[in-house]
């Protein structure tokens, strides 16, 4: 009886590796939907962008959430790591450049989800993104409409900020460009700072152009 027990929990114990070691690799649709998108590759890092600029395009994603008529740019950007280490992003330092005809060019952090739910839910009110005073889910806000826009945005939205080693992550970034989405069609994604753990080793930029055609 005793050895049936240590060998149904050693089972067990392979079992839970080896799923553990699954949910670490790579998410095989990722990199697929990413390789014809616009990029900027190096280092073993692969940065990704795909902005959703067409209306149809986007409601079909975002539903009654869809951000482009208040003009908020959902942006997807995929994040691959090909290397043997973790490799940490800060999503906060992440932005989208405007680039204008006169060579002038003007950076826009991103927006949380919750942020945009607001704006989507009272696009009438203030330009500050008003965020749900309650977590999302327990009800009882002030703003219950915005409250159940973050629930569509949330989930969708980049939230990790470290990519694991050989594996790949994908969630979208929203930038508030002022009711004119026509600006993101040449603007460019930038990512200013990107280091390998444990060794915080810095890796250069990244910046990729909307308007550029993809590179192998």
């Amino acid at each position: 009886m005793k050895r049936t027990i240590v060998l149904g929990a050693a089972v067990l114990l392979v079992t839970s590796c080896a799923r553990a070691q699954a949910g670490s690799s790579p998410s095989p649709a990722a990199p697929r939907a990413a390789a014809s998108l616009p990029h900027d590759r190096h280092e073993g890092l692969t940065v990704s962008a795909d902005p959703y600029l067409e209306a149809a395009r986007a409601k079909e994603k975002f539903g009654k959430a869809n951000p482009l008529p208040v003009g908020i740019l959902p942006v997807e950007v995929f994040l691959l790591n090909e290397t043997a280490q973790p490799i940490r992003i800060p999503l906060n330092d992440i932005q989208l450049v405007i680039h204008f005809p006169d060579g002038q060019h003007q950076n826009l952090d991103r927006l949380a989800a919750a942020e945009v739910a607001g704006v989507v839910a009272n696009p009438g009110g203030s330009p500050t993104p008003h965020a749900p005073r309650f977590p999302v889910g327990l009800g009882g806000g002030a703003d219950r409409k915005a409250d159940k826009l973050a629930e569509i945005l949330v989930p969708l939205a980049l939230d990790a900020d470290i990519v694991p080693p050989k594996a790949a992550i994908h969630g979208f970034l929203f930038f508030n460009l002022g009711r004119d989405i026509s600006l993101g069609r040449d603007a460019s994604l930038y990512l200013p700072e990107a280091t390998t753990l444990p060794s915080n080793r810095p890796l250069m930029f990244f910046e990729v152009f909307f308007g550029a055609p993809a590179q192998p």
